[in-house]
């Protein structure tokens, strides 16, 4: 199965526990299509392109160890999880309340390898090296302390390990960047400063051994490697 049917299954999941944010991130319901079309100028075909690149650096096969920081509702991970039998997952969110729907959906999906904590990103609970893939979707352009984010989500991340994930950046789209300042920040969704794609390619460049980096409108998707010696 692919990256892209493995988003798109996603879909399916939303059910009658489908939140507005559900909708929004799957571009799949009528709300959430014209969210996805006013804001950030994205149909579907945009917004799954987006997360199949954010989603690459996690392998069809993988086994180790996996942070998912913040997991918010699991709407678009679950399903990816379910096709992970034999990797290790521990998603990480501050919202109690956005967790508790990310459990339910895995027990109605059976996952028995994902393990949930409430925790901050800027102080993670755990030991150096202790993840061999962190990913982060739609995330960092909310997080108040982005630089100890990004510190953290390095610290935890074992020497040769991979960092993926997606969120906002500046300077893509005047409109999308409009909206981001007149409504998503005055009500408390986003926090800035926000990186450019110089800035972000900069700053992961000084962590990372390899940085990937590719951008969907004003979504920029990453992929990097930490230095065996890092």
């Amino acid at each position: 199965m692919s990256r892209k049917t493995e988003i798109q299954n996603a879909y399916k999941y939303l059910g009658r526990e489908a939140t507005f944010y559900d909708g929004m991130i799957t571009c799949s319901t009528i709300p959430g299509k014209a969210v996805c079309k006013a804001v950030w100028n994205m149909g579907v075909e945009e917004n799954t392109r987006y997360l199949e690149l954010a989603m690459a650096g996690i392998p069809e096969d993988f086994s180790g160890k996996l942070l998912e920081v913040p997991v918010g509702t699991g709407v678009l991970t679950m399903p990816v999880y379910k096709t992970l039998p034999n990797a290790d997952i521990t998603c990480l969110d501050y919202s109690a309340d956005m967790m508790v729907v990310a459990q339910r959906r895995t027990e109605k999906m059976e996952l028995t390898n994902v393990q949930f904590r409430q925790g901050d990103v800027g102080a993670l609970p755990f030991e150096d090296s202790s993840f061999d893939l962190v990913l982060s979707l739609n995330g960092f352009h909310a997080f108040p302390d982005k630089e100890a984010a990004f510190r953290e989500t390095f610290r935890v991340l074992k020497p040769g390990g991979i960092f993926c994930g997606c969120f906002y950046i500046a300077g893509q789209n005047k409109r999308t960047d409009w909206f981001i300042n007149h409504l998503y920040v005055p009500k408390g969704f986003f926090t800035p400063p926000f990186d450019t794609v110089a800035t972000l390619y900069k700053r992961l460049s000084n962590l990372y051994e390899e940085v990937n980096l590719e951008t969907v409108e004003s979504m920029a998707c990453f992929t990097c490697k930490k230095g065996e010696k890092r």
